[in-house]
């Protein structure tokens, strides 16, 4: 071991940022050494498919988090941490650096789901700031790119894409876009925005493969139908990567299994944002993997590794915005589950989404503002019964 840090991160996004923040606010003479695989510093990744493409005045380095200036930590990027050795308490990285430790987080995420394409410049598996430079570079102008996912990511990028300037084509399974997470009244509010900003929606399909030539990516879809487009984008979700704490012998369940307190089953080493499992105090054991959970994860992590005995309580929301659609959510959204949708007027909606014996499992705010700590009080609630729901929020 050649050298030792009082607190080491696994890991450059927003959890690093925040845990190696709250450690240097509660020990300030701590130190802190971050690892990260990304090649830019920690950054506020929901910019990425939303306010870079839609704010002028908003550019990368607004977009930075100036974690190294606020923490004092050590940074270094490009890093890919190899193994964990629990007893001795370190950490090595695939270029054989050992680098021991006190406390220990990982905070390593997931990796973005590719597809059977080819390896091409062109092709982008959507999750980093890389990542869209590179598809900055590729689109406007009226360039054609198919974004493939109908889900959160994918829907947030062809939205994007569509109001800079460029062709697209959304290619997703469902029969409706958003069918299988918003009620039908909903998905269809959803859709009808993307075919107003001229998105070609590709329905029920899904990518078998796909070929690259000097003229563009041409894809193969389930139904036997070819797509051919300048660029490709993958919005398919991530998987996790708790890998590097199953090979230490750390629990592992979709996810790197953590108590209340963010620590796994060596008090010494913590895990925190989309990799952690961790016990929702109101929705019960999940792994979240949007910007709030990471962003309150990460200081509870960091100041419990700090010293700190700190349980973490909140029950984290998402949010998106595509066009003049914005909608938040807390809890599951299944489109499959039994909803009860209160219509607002004016294109606002609270959807609420019943699991067994009507328990509310997730609420919806559709383009609805200011109401997350009242859909947690209707999660936290359990059984309400249908007739009292409308109006509830």
């Amino acid at each position: 071991m050649t050298e030792k840090f009082d607190h080491v991160i696994v890991g450059g996004g927003m959890t690093a940022d925040g845990a190696a923040k709250a450690i240097h606010e509660t020990t300030p003479d701590a130190t802190i050494l971050i690892l990260s695989a990304d090649v830019d510093a920690p950054y506020t990744r929901p910019a990425l498919s939303k306010k870079l493409w839609i704010d002028p005045d908003y550019t990368e380095d607004d977009n930075d988090l100036g974690t190294v200036a606020d923490s004092g930590a050590e940074l270094r990027l490009r890093t890919m941490v190899e193994s964990i050795d629990r007893t001795a308490r370190t950490v090595t990285t695939t270029e054989g650096d050992v680098v021991g430790y006190g406390r220990l987080l990982l905070a390593t995420g997931g990796s973005p789901a590719a597809l059977d394409l080819p390896d091409d410049d062109r092709v982008i598996s959507f999750r980093t700031a890389e990542d869209y430079r590179r598809l900055r570079s590729l689109s406007g102008g009226g360039r054609h790119v198919a974004v493939v996912g109908g889900g959160y990511i994918g829907t947030e990028i062809a939205a994007a894409l569509a109001q800079n300037g460029t062709r697209v084509t959304l290619v997703f399974p469902d029969d409706v876009l958003g069918g299988s997470v918003f009620p039908a009244e909903i998905a269809a509010t959803f859709e009808k925005a993307f075919e107003e900003a001229r998105v070609a929606l590709a329905r029920g399909r899904r990518v078998e493969s796909g070929t690259a030539d000097d003229s563009g990516i041409h894809l193969v879809l389930d139904d036997g139908s070819t797509l051919d487009a300048d660029a490709v984008v993958v919005g398919l979700g991530i998987s996790v990567d708790d890998s590097l704490a199953a090979d230490a012998g750390l629990a592992v369940d979709d996810g790197i299994v953590v108590d209340e307190r963010l620590r796994t089953d060596d008090p010494d080493v913590f895990a925190a944002g989309d990799v952690a499992s961790y016990p929702d105090a109101i929705l019960g054991r999940r792994r979240v993997e949007h910007v709030d959970n990471a962003k309150s994860q990460g200081p509870v992590a960091g100041r419990n590794m700090a010293g700190a005995d700190e349980v973490y309580d909140h029950t984290p929301y998402y949010y998106s915005k595509v066009f003049d659609i914005s909608y938040e959510a807390v809890g599951t959204l299944d489109a499959s589950l039994d909803t009860v949708v209160d219509d607002k007027g004016d294109g606002r909606s609270v959807a609420y989404y019943l699991g067994e014996d009507g328990v509310v499992a997730g609420v919806l705010l559709w383009n609805v503002e200011e109401a997350r700590d009242a859909a947690r009080e209707t999660l936290a609630a359990g059984a309400v019964p249908r007739d009292e729901l409308v109006g509830r929020i």
